[in-house]
């Protein structure tokens, strides 16, 4: 049985090019020529499944805030400013019109805070259950655009926010961070992005392997967040706070890598422009593949992953 990621390298090995298409698949989206000296358009799409995603009894306006809230967060990691949305809605056969139009409540929502056009879409029928497509697109600045295959040795690793727990409810009401990645791009060095959807332990992973570098975490550093916490301490089945913090998925928040010498200019500038927001500096990019976690006890491999489907 193969997991998403050897399904995914399957499938895209041989799939037909145009030479429009700048960026293709492995990145957060895939980039395109528009034609404008200034920018390059952005592509992305993301499905939530029910049962994967939410459950039966979540409520309808969060449903709809994540299904385009993960392709906001993906167009964040490319520091791009998203523009208009396609929404394909897949209901059993006997759906509650008004659970529809709460997700869709919580679809606009989101799309007017950050000014995204939502221009249309399909609904078709799903025995199976609620699926909730959304095709995005956005623009990014030509030569500011940011991809996963940029981080180098020596370069620092930062994430916003904080990190684990994500299932106590962060995973349904995060707030994509465009304007934060927007920021970035405009006024520092940023070798390499990501969004954490799939956990740190493996979206890091993806700019490692983009990049061609290893890396070193330092755990004393990894940003805990309380739902965490709080969970371990409740629950003696639960994940030790670290781990969650490393392999729970659904935090999307921003990783990224730039150069060492910027790393306290940043954090000073980032304070200041996002009080609300932790930043924290956990590891650099080295040059040996691989990735390690440093603890009181010295560097040992980190073994663990994020979550994968079909795993």
């Amino acid at each position: 049985m193969m997991n998403e990621f050897e399904l995914i390298q399957r499938l895209t090995a041989s799939l037909p090019a145009h030479p429009e298409v700048l960026v293709g698949p492995g990145d957060d989206c895939a980039v395109l020529e528009a034609g404008l000296l200034d920018r390059v358009l952005l592509f992305k799409t993301d499905a939530v499944v029910e049962g994967i995603h939410f459950t039966p009894d979540t409520a309808p306006e969060r449903i709809g805030h994540k299904a385009l809230g993960r392709c906001l967060s993906d167009i964040a990691a490319m520091a791009g400013t998203p523009t208009a949305a396609l929404v394909t809605a897949a209901l059993p056969r006997r759906f509650e019109v008004g659970r529809v139009d709460g997700i869709y409540a919580g679809l606009k929502a989101l799309a007017q805070r950050h000014h995204v056009a939502i221009v249309g879409g399909e609904t078709t029928t799903n025995p199976a259950g609620l699926l909730l497509s959304v095709a995005l697109l956005g623009w990014a600045p030509r030569n500011k655009t940011i991809l996963r295959s940029g981080a180098k040795p020596g370069d620092a690793i930062f994430v916003s926010g904080d990190l684990g727990g994500s299932l106590a409810g962060k995973h349904l009401d995060f707030e994509p961070r465009l304007d934060e990645a927007r920021w970035l791009a405009r006024h520092f060095p940023i070798h390499s992005m990501i969004d954490l959807s799939d956990g740190l332990a493996g979206d890091l992973r993806h700019i490692l392997k983009a990049s061609g570098v290893g890396a070193e975490l330092l755990a004393a550093a990894v940003p805990i967040s309380r739902a965490a916490r709080r969970a371990a301490r409740e629950s003696s089945t639960a994940k030790p706070p670290l781990v969650a913090a490393l392999t729970d998925g659904e935090d999307f928040e921003l990783l990224f890598t730039l150069p060492s010498r910027h790393a306290v200019p940043l954090l000073d500038s980032w304070k200041a422009q996002f009080p609300h927001t932790r930043l924290t500096c956990i590891g650099k990019i080295t040059s040996t593949e691989g990735l390690t976690l440093r603890d009181k006890h010295g560097a040992r491999p980190l073994t663990a992953h994020g979550y994968v489907h079909f795993a």
